[in-house]
Order: structure tokens, then sequence, then C-alpha cells
């Protein structure tokens, strides 16, 4: 068994300076069954459905709130939402690929940070948000 993280055989590997790619997933080990694909394609779909609506959120706190007393108040809350969705969705593109090349191999599935990294980001916003709100509204309150 190999350690994880190690570069196996189809992982992007340095050799004197020039990188490799990784071959192409059809020429990966040998077919998993369908459902597990599917179930897999469903859960890459899941996380980029969730990457849209915080690019979509970030959209509109930017655009569709009020001004805020707090100089760029709306893009200090909209722009991190943006990029969390954007760094979701690359990075669970990255996620279904592992997945489906340890299927293939038949290997356990790698570890995910993804629900880490999604929770943190989601807490980060709202400390934002919080601050602005508190600091940046308008009128009496």
């Amino acid at each position: 068994m190999r350690p994880r993280g190690g570069p196996g055989p189809d992982r992007t590997v340095s050799v004197a300076g020039v990188r490799r790619r990784r071959p192409p997933l059809r020429e990966v080990g040998t077919e998993p069954d369908p459902r597990f694909s599917y179930a897999n394609e469903r859960t890459f779909l899941a996380w980029n459905r969730t990457a849209l609506a915080l690019i979509a959120a970030g959209l509109a706190v930017v655009t569709l709130l009020p001004e805020l007393e707090v100089e760029y108040g709306r893009r200090i809350i909209g722009v991190p939402l943006i990029l969390l969705g954007a760094l979701l969705a690359l990075t669970s593109y990255r996620r279904w690929e592992d997945n489906e090349r340890a299927m293939r191999r038949r290997e356990p599935l790698p570890a995910s940070n993804l629900p880490k990294l999604l929770a943190a980001g989601i807490v980060a916003a709202a400390v934002l948000a919080a601050v602005v709100a508190a600091f940046g509204s308008t009128g009496s309150g």
C-alpha cells in the first residue's frame, strides 16, 4: 500500500524540474460501478450549486444592499463570498477527479477539506457582515 499523498502512478510529479501531467481519467485503473460514478458526480454538482449560491449572494450584497456608512462595506461583505464560491468550484472539481481516480484504482477515497473550507469561509463572511452591520448601518438603530 502506497503512503497517502505520495506521488502514485498517476499524480503530477516533477522530475528534473519538468512536471508531468496525470494521465487522462479513462486511462487510469478500471471502470468503477456506474452508481458510484453517478454519486460522485451528484456530489460535485451539489458543491457547484453551493458555489453558485455563494457567488450570487456576493453579487447581491455588492449590488443590491443600500449604502453603508462603512466605506466599501458592501464589498467587504460581498467580495469574499464571491471568492469563496470561485474557490469552492475549483476545489470541488479537483475533489471529483481525485475521487474518480481512487475508485478506478480500487483505493479508499481521499480525505476532503471542502467542508472545513466552506465552514471557515462562511464563518469569516458572517463575522465581516456582523462587524459591518454593527458599525456601518445608516440611520438610527
